[in-house]
C-alpha cells in the first residue's frame, strides 16, 4: 500500500484574467512569492506561488464558483495581526472561536474563496 507522505500544493481557482488582483492577496497580503509556471503550462493561465515547503496553484476556471467551504489553512505566527492587514487592504474577514486550542480567522481572497488563518494556542510566536 502506498503512503502519502506530503502535500506537494494546492489549486485554488480563480476566474479567466484573475491573476492582476490575485497578487493584491497571495503576494502582497499572504507574503507567498510567485514563481514561474512551466513554459508547457504558462499559456492556460493562473499562477503559481510559493514559500518555503508551502506552494499554491492558482488554476483559472472558465465556469468559476468561489469556494466558500471547501479551503486550504496556512498556520501562521499572527492570526490577529494578518486579520487586521487583510481588514485594512479590503479584504473580507470572518473570525473564528469554534476550533478548539487555535486562534483562527477566515480570510476570502479577492474572488470569493475561503482561506482559514490559524495558530495553535500555546505555540510561540516567530519573529
Amino acid at each position: 500500500m502506498t503512503t502519502i507522505t506530503a502535500i506537494d500544493h494546492v489549486q485554488i481557482a480563480i476566474p479567466v484574467g484573475g491573476e492582476t488582483v490575485a497578487r493584491a492577496f497571495y503576494a502582497d497580503l499572504l507574503g507567498l512569492t510567485e514563481v514561474p509556471k512551466p513554459a508547457s503550462m504558462a499559456a492556460r493561465g493562473g499562477a503559481w506561488y510559493q514559500s518555503g515547503g508551502v506552494k499554491v496553484h492558482l488554476g483559472v476556471e472558465q465556469d468559476f464558483r468561489a469556494n466558500d467551504k471547501a479551503h486550504v489553512a496556512f498556520r501562521v505566527a499572527d492570526v490577529a495581526g494578518l486579520a487586521n492587514q487583510a481588514q485594512v487592504r479590503g479584504f473580507k474577514v470572518k473570525h473564528d472561536d469554534e476550533l478548539p486550542g487555535h486562534i483562527r480567522a477566515f480570510l476570502y481572497d479577492p474572488f470569493g474563496n475561503r482561506i482559514e488563518i490559524l495558530k495553535p494556542l500555546g505555540e510561540a510566536t516567530s519573529c
